[in-house]
């Protein structure tokens, strides 16, 4: 049985307040990505977990795709990533367990605050923890996405430890609803300051994706990854391997 995790987008990101709990409440557009994994599950007549492919760590407990097979229902393991998320639900269809679709995000939300989102594969307003989910008219398959990942690689606790929260400034769902062209003034990402000030190197690449020809640039999440978002006919102008090897050098 073979199930394709798809890859998101941030766009905007508001840490709003802090929680009694450590997590923090946040706002942001979850935006789904046509950027795939590939997971496959089958049988194995020995009683173990085997998987194959990239190697994420030498401690098992940090691959997620192994915790959420390993975890009983319901355990509150923190972490989050699509891969856990759809190995829950292969899992699901794999063993026939015919589990609700609303009972499998809350399973979901105990490896991640954002799993619950790779349950489906629409333009969401994410609130709370970023698990209240409410769908959003979004498309922008009209356009196109070029993501640079830099060898630099950003502590998500750290992040948030540099964090100042504050109420946004601008409703997103509406800012979101406004031409992409008027994005760059009122959809941010409050991770960006902090980050920037640390890492003036994504700064530069964030620059570079203006200067190529991005309608709208952005940090995703925590960082590192910057996105920017191009006319189609702007993009097929570019270069894309060199220009991405230039962001990175």
């Amino acid at each position: 049985m073979i199930g394709f995790p798809h890859a998101k987008l941030n766009l905007g990101l508001s840490i709003v307040s802090k929680r009694p709990d450590g997590f923090h409440n946040l706002e942001t557009i979850f935006y789904p990505l046509p950027l795939h994994d590939v997971i496959e599950i089958v049988s194995s007549a020995e009683d173990r977990f085997i998987s194959t492919g990239l190697k994420v760590s030498d401690i098992e407990t940090d691959n997620l795709v192994l915790r959420a097979y390993n975890i009983p229902m319901g355990a509150g393991l923190g972490g989050g990533s699509s891969d856990a998320a759809k190995v829950i639900q292969l899992i699901d269809r794999f063993f026939g367990l015919d589990i609700s679709p609303g009972q499998l995000s809350a399973f979901a939300l105990e490896l991640g605050s954002d799993c619950p989102f790779f349950m489906q594969s629409a333009a969401c307003f994410a609130s709370g923890r970023g698990e209240i989910l409410e769908k959003v008219a979004l498309d922008l398959t009209a356009y196109s996405f070029l993501l640079v990942h830099p060898e630099t690689h950003i502590n998500t606790a750290w992040a948030f430890s540099r964090i100042k929260t504050s109420s946004p400034k601008h409703d997103l769902k509406e800012c979101i609803k406004e031409p992409i062209q008027k994005w760059v003034k009122t959809i941010q990402n409050d991770f960006e300051q902090p980050v920037f000030e640390v890492y003036p190197q994504l700064q530069k690449i964030k620059n570079q994706l203006y200067d190529s020809g991005a309608i709208y640039a952005s940090m995703t999440g925590s960082g590192s990854t910057l996105y920017g978002i191009f006319e189609k006919s702007t993009f097929r102008k570019i270069e894309v391997e060199k220009v991405s090897q230039s962001f990175i050098r």
